[in-house]
């Protein structure tokens, strides 16, 4: 059994010209802590030298450990790859461009010895746009009033978790996976704090306003099937307002006679008609196209190198970084 008390899992891609930077942080606020620990990287297939120097990392500093994809699998996939490679008690995820500030770990290591087995560390919308916080703050209300899970503004990935929460975690098996939402289905008891918004340390975005949309739909749909419920009830007001419509022809023309019924309120209605019914045409193949992906049952990634050794790795790491330097 490891007897390590933090691990930090961070998933990179195209990092290396912060990487360095984290990476030192990160050490620096590991080292205060006065607990044995290790830091796990996952390269999600990157294209710049991000590799090169997790490798360096490993190769020079035994609590450090990473595994390499072959490709480009998702920040999802790393995070997954990350939690299965994670040996201790807890286990905190954060993203390597210093947007997740390293210097906030002893704030969440002492909620969790609250009982936390959750500890969210939640960013406010400084130095965001105005277009897209508006955004944001709207998506996050349809989340409210559509999903089955409460998601919070602002609450990400940077966020620390018990083992048992964890081991949660890796029994979910679905490909289609929502961290966001799977983080509030496992329950347990969870806290949050506010932190001031942090800039990129350099580099550019990896979530530019497509991603992100899409990000969002899958949100949506992952948790729950409201959205078939609303092709139901938009078949069932568009029947009971031609109902309506109907009647109120019918009386009409009983009370003044038969007239010619203008076009334009044909059109409007096979046109209002047709796109609601392409709507829930896209809904239900939506719902299908990951029914179909589940089937395969295909692996969430493939590894292309790792120096993942967990006997040797738990063997070999600091109770403190300055007391294995000077052994």
């Amino acid at each position: 059994m490891s007897d390590i008390r933090i691990s930090i899992v961070v998933p990179c891609f195209n990092e290396s010209e912060v990487i360095g930077n984290f990476h030192r942080a990160l050490t620096a606020a590991l080292e205060q802590t006065g607990e044995r620990y290790e830091i796990c990287y996952v390269d999600d297939g990157s294209r710049d030298g991000t590799l090169e120097q997790v490798r360096a990392f490993a190769a020079s500093e035994p609590w450090v450990r990473y595994t390499s994809f072959s490709r480009n699998f998702g920040k999802e996939a790393a995070m997954l790859a990350g939690l299965r490679m994670s040996l201790g008690a807890t286990v905190v995820l954060m993203d390597a461009d210093l947007q997740h500030p390293p210097g906030l770990l002893p704030r969440m290591l002492e909620l969790h010895r609250h009982g936390y087995d959750q500890v969210i560390a939640q960013r406010d919308r400084t130095g965001e746009g105005a277009l897209r916080t508006a955004v944001s703050r709207t998506y996050y209300r349809l989340v409210h009033h559509f999903m089955d899970m409460a998601l919070v503004d602002g609450a990400g990935d940077f966020r620390l978790l018990s083992r048992r929460a964890v081991d949660a975690l890796l029994l979910l098996p679905e490909s289609n996976r929502f961290s966001k939402g799977l983080f509030c289905w496992i329950g347990f008891d969870t806290v949050s704090f506010t932190y001031r918004n942090a800039p990129r340390a350099g580099g550019r975005s990896k979530w530019g306003g497509r991603r992100l949309l899409e990000y969002g739909i899958d949100g949506l749909m992952s948790f729950n099937s409201r959205p078939l419920r609303l092709a139901i009830h938009a078949g069932l007001s568009l029947f009971l307002s031609a109902l309506g419509y109907a009647l109120w022809i019918a009386g009409s023309a009983a009370l003044n006679g038969v007239d010619t019924p203008g076009y334009a309120t044909l059109i409007a209605v096979i046109v209002a008609l047709s796109g609601i019914q392409l709507a829930t045409l896209g809904v239900v193949g939506e719902y299908v196209g990951r029914i179909y992906h589940e089937s395969k049952r295909r692996p969430h990634y493939l590894v292309r190198e790792t120096d993942d050794t967990l006997e040797t790795a738990a063997a070999s790491l600091p109770v403190t970084v300055a007391a294995t330097r000077s052994g």
